[in-house]
């Protein structure tokens, strides 16, 4: 079960915090948690760290949208995205190999901690859910099991 929830920008307080926390740092499983601290988080960014968060992408229409899969702490998985729109999906994975009422209640659970520890404004989880890359992405209903909260309106 994918649990996430959706910052309205991206901060570097909470990037730091949530990778603090949430991130197994001594084996981030992904090499361009550096790069990606030093651009959204700690400053100097040079271009081999932009290269390679721009190797985050899915593709090349992907609006400047990317999600970095990290090892995490206490969890299955942890996902940092920064969406088209510049804001932020943080993450996590809950191991639901029975799809159960239990780990259901545990995401409910963790969705509403994640929404009080960054104040995030929307929170939502799905079995095999991909991170939201963008506003209409994360509206769309496909996969998504429940939510909570909603996203603040889109300036026009």
């Amino acid at each position: 079960m994918d649990v996430y929830v959706w910052l309205s920008r991206c901060d570097a307080g909470a990037f730091a915090d949530f990778v603090a926390r949430y991130v197994d740092t001594r084996n981030p499983g992904d090499e361009r948690l550096s790069a990606f601290l030093r651009a959204y988080v700690t400053g100097g960014a040079g271009d081999a760290d932009r290269a390679a968060i721009a190797d985050l992408r899915r593709d090349d229409d992907s609006g400047g949208a990317f999600s970095l899969y990290l090892n995490a702490r206490h969890h299955d998985g942890a996902v940092i995205t920064v969406t088209r729109e510049g804001a932020a999906v943080l993450g996590l994975t809950l191991d639901d190999p029975d799809d159960s009422a239990e780990v259901e209640g545990r995401a409910r659970a963790l969705v509403d901690r994640l929404r009080a520890e960054f104040a995030a404004a929307a929170g939502c989880a799905g079995t095999e859910l991909p991170p939201a890359h963008s506003r209409q992405e994360w509206e769309a209903d496909g996969l998504v099991r429940f939510r909570v909260g909603e996203l603040p309106r889109a300036s026009r």
